[in-house]
């Protein structure tokens, strides 16, 4: 335990990389020596990225080059690159996307965090210095805007500032927890990384970063996830409600929650049925067949606040991979003794 506690820690650079040719050689010089491996992987690029990375790894020692037959997606990517550096003892996972907006200079400042123990992942933050924002496109920033609050909801994360920034690190432990072949393999994959990190009430922390934004093209399709996005949002909201709020804990929030909800149906069924009778007959409702409608309705509403206040605050607030890594000793030790 003291071994793994007090080692320095292998750091490694995970690259998705799709129509980044032009880009990439240029990312990779700068990836300072700090950094134990390069991992690109070659999403089944058309446009050539994959022989580029492969003339690139013969000159650096640190690189590995893994090719898709089939594009899989930046999410497919991730998973695959985390696998990899996994499988060859690296300790802090770093995603690097390759179009350049995101400095690679700023690596041994985002893992900091991880190395002292203070976070189990690690984002960066491109709202901290609010003048840099000027640079960001403006239709990015309305639908960056709107995709963080949704996945603020379905994550349960609702103190980061950007919470769908790409730039990221994640400690070995946290990751072998997380169940990778789940993990979504599109542009869904970075909120889906923070619900399956929610599950697991792993401690998030943000660092300031700029981006830099020039020519590049996004292939993320605005169309695709103005459709697809809300309904993956949802389904991941209610599944962490019922993780954590009756699967694996029970409390006065859960209670709150049901009901707030039969006592706010309830009040909108009466209030509606009422209302209806009343336009049909023309006879105006009673006094108390409207508090009999408000009155659960409203209690409802305040209960759901009380419920929504209670999940705003149980952020997880403890880094949990120094207990993964002393339950993997443990376990390492028993199978050594028999």
């Amino acid at each position: 335990m003291t071994e793994i506690m007090t080692k320095k820690p292998k750091t490694a650079v995970i690259i998705p990389c799709y129509k980044v040719a032009g880009r990439i050689e240029n990312i990779i010089s700068r990836i300072g020596a700090d950094v134990s491996g390069i991992y690109c992987i070659d999403d089944a690029c058309p446009d050539g990225s994959g022989d580029v990375l492969d003339r690139l790894a013969r000159k650096e020692a640190r690189m590995t080059v893994l090719h898709h037959e089939v594009n899989g997606g930046v999410g497919a990517s991730m998973v695959t690159g985390y696998r990899a550096a996994l499988n060859d003892g690296m300790d802090i996972l770093v995603k690097l996307d390759g179009d350049g907006q995101m400095p690679p200079e700023l690596v041994p400042f985002l893992t900091e965090p991880i190395r002292e123990g203070q976070a189990d992942y690690v984002k960066g933050n491109r709202f901290f210095n609010i003048t840099s924002l000027r640079t960001m496109p403006r239709t990015r920033m309305f639908g960056n805007i709107i995709l963080s609050f949704m996945t603020k909801i379905s994550t349960g994360y609702w103190h980061l500032f950007d919470p769908v920034n790409g730039f990221t690190a994640l400690h070995s432990g946290v990751a072998r927890e997380l169940g990778l072949e789940k993990l979504s393999r599109r542009y869904f994959f970075e909120s889906d990384m923070l619900f399956r990190l929610s599950i697991i009430r792993a401690n998030i922390v943000e660092v300031p970063m700029e981006s830099s934004y020039e020519d590049e093209v996004s292939n993320m399709s605005a169309l695709t996830s103005a459709l697809t996005f809300p309904f993956l949002h949802l389904r991941n909201f209610l599944k962490r409600l019922g993780y954590s709020y009756f699967l694996r804990g029970f409390s006065l929030a859960s209670l709150s929650l049901v009901v707030g909800i039969i006592l706010l149906i309830f009040g909108l069924v009466v209030g509606i049925t009422a209302w209806t009778h009343s336009y049909n007959s023309g006879i105006p409702a009673t006094t108390g067949t409207v508090m009999l409608a408000a009155l659960p309705f409203l209690l409802g509403v305040e209960m759901l606040f009380n419920f929504l206040n209670f999940d705003i605050s149980n952020i997880p607030k403890t880094p949990i991979h120094k207990y993964l890594d002393r339950i993997r000793v443990l376990r390492t030790r028993k199978d050594d003794l028999g």
